[in-house]
């Protein structure tokens, strides 16, 4: 009698435990779609690998940034991932509104798909002025009252892959001398203290690149670089690092003209306590002269390249066909 009754209730009660099995499977599947977003092939599950295209609206786009992007789109298609695109406008004087609708156009021309909305980062010098603070209370920067011509014309000043190196003479100022210069409005930048800087966090540095494999860092090839300026209150380097590490980026795929930021990069997530991702520094686009394409020397953008009637599925193919 007894076995008949377990039996009898198993029967009646394992349609409904499927049925609420089902709904609880289909509720979580809601929620994540509903938090996360489906991924770029039409599907809620997700690797975990974010990548992301961070152009500076300083200009139009032309086939090296689509080159860039198409890859780490393409990447993070392939892998289930996650595309995001950042706007780098820190550079007031020179980023344009008008550049940044182009961007939209742009990419949207070569299809791709982009999460929103769009970090912009003249929107978020408060979080960099906050790294900034933090680098302070570690004592690893230093006010800066050099000039770029008082740096060329430094006869110890060496000379590194990107060009002069900063030979630290305002390190040597007392902080009294600093503090009164700034106060009386002295045009300044703030510099990392490398050497401090390695006193802290060791020299045993390395990042992975994915073409090149286990590198140690060598920030020494760039030295102490400018991390703030007083009508800037953050830089390249430094707002990079940040954004990377909060929009939890896992790969960072560009152009091998910032491979050696990336040694710089390094030591300021292992300052500030944030992760390193992995690299992948690609080669870079040449014109026919063997000429990298670059905005300064004005490279055929990808919109006179629409207009002249390029498709994007031609320019797509050229492009991918050389990975």
């Amino acid at each position: 009698m007894l076995y008949i009754k377990i039996q009898c209730y198993a029967r009646v009660t394992t349609p409904y435990i499927v049925v609420n099995f089902v709904i609880l499977f289909y509720a979580l599947s809601f929620l994540r779609c509903a938090f996360y977003g489906p991924d770029m092939n039409g599907s809620t599950q997700n690797s975990g690998i974010i990548t992301r295209f961070a152009p500076s609206p300083s200009g139009l786009l032309h086939k090296g940034h689509a080159y860039s992007a198409l890859l780490a789109y393409e990447f993070a298609k392939k892998h289930y991932g996650r595309f995001i695109l950042r706007i780098e406008d820190i550079d007031q004087t020179r980023c344009r509104p008008e550049f940044i609708d182009a961007i939209y156009e742009d990419l949207a021309w070569l299809g791709i798909e982009w999460e929103t909305p769009v970090r912009i980062q003249s929107e978020r010098f408060g979080a960099y002025q906050q790294a900034l603070s933090e680098l302070k209370t570690l004592g690893v920067i230093y006010p800066c009252f050099c000039t770029r011509k008082d740096i060329q014309n430094a006869a110890n000043a060496p000379h590194g892959p990107e060009g002069v190196i900063y030979p630290g003479t305002c390190k040597k100022l007392s902080g009294e001398e600093a503090t009164t210069r700034m106060k009386t409005g002295d045009s300044h930048a703030w510099r990392l203290d490398l050497e401090k800087a390695l006193s802290i966090i060791g020299n045993d540095l390395v990042w992975i690149d994915e073409h090149k494999g286990e590198q140690k860092a060598e920030p020494k090839l760039l030295g102490d670089v400018v991390l703030a300026r007083k009508d800037t209150p953050t830089s390249y380097h430094l707002s990079v690092v940040i954004d990377d590490a909060d929009q939890d980026i896992t790969h960072i795929i560009r152009g091998e003209d910032l491979w050696h930021s990336t040694h710089i990069h390094v030591v300021l997530q292992k300052l500030l306590g944030l992760p390193t991702p992995l690299y992948n520094h690609h080669g870079l686009l040449t014109d026919e002269t063997g000429r990298r394409f670059a905005k300064r020397d004005k490279a055929e953008t990808l919109k006179s390249l629409r207009e002249n009637g390029l498709s994007a599925d031609a320019l797509k193919a050229e492009l991918l066909g050389r990975t």
